[in-house]
């Protein structure tokens, strides 16, 4: 999606005409990057976001992601910021956004940015039975994990899928009560241990505010 004029000045952040700068996301991170922007009055950046279902088919990321900076330089955006991780592309999109002259975010997927990517690599060999979670992808759960896999129709298949992951791990942007309450009860769904941690922003926030310096 990328966001209208109105919906911009909703969010009190300035319309497209005054933009020198765009940050192309992936729609599961929106709510996040506004954030962002909006905690550092960063009203010089202009955020458009493909759909987050493309993750549940990644071949389709790159492809979209050339259409859209295609789109953004005909429209006269000198900078734009990819904030996608790999997202299961196998190594496509970063070499699609180094062709393309694209600053990326580095690291597998955002499970590792937000928590830091190297800390998150280095814990990835004892982590491997961890299912990771968002705010995002809490809010969405079902939509995007429990209806697409048909657990709501065949919940039987619910150890078929997750059988081998031990615990559900909320990564929290926020300090959100009920969105800890509905994490865990998706771990519960799931048939998990829970645990939360609290991630913040991570490496997005970081990257954003620097982009926002003109780093």
């Amino acid at each position: 999606m990328t966001l209208s004029d109105k919906e911009l000045t909703e969010h009190g952040l300035a319309p497209k005409g005054g933009a020198r700068v765009l940050v192309l996301a992936c729609g599961a991170l929106a709510h996040e990057i506004l954030a962002v922007i909006r905690a550092n009055g960063l009203d010089h950046i202009d955020l458009q976001c493909l759909p987050a279902i493309l993750h549940n088919h990644p071949e389709r990321i790159t492809p979209a992601v050339r259409e859209a900076v295609a789109e953004a330089r005909s429209d006269g955006y000198d900078r734009i910021f990819l904030a996608y991780a790999d997202c299961g592309t196998g190594g496509h999109l970063q070499a699609a956004a180094a062709e393309l002259d694209l600053d990326m975010l580095p690291g597998p997927h955002c499970y590792a940015f937000f928590e830091g990517t190297d800390g998150f690599v280095a814990r990835s060999e004892d982590e491997f039975t961890a299912f990771y979670l968002t705010d995002f992808l809490v809010r969405q759960f079902d939509a995007f994990v429990w209806e697409p896999l048909g657990l709501d129709r065949h919940p039987e298949l619910r150890d078929t899928y997750f059988g081998h992951y031990e615990k559900l791990v909320y990564q929290a942007q926020t300090d959100d009560p009920a969105l800890t309450r509905k994490a865990r009860d998706c771990a519960d769904r799931l048939g998990l241990t829970f645990e939360r941690r609290f991630t913040g922003y991570g490496d997005l926030g970081t990257a954003i505010r620097d982009l926002g310096r003109g780093a």
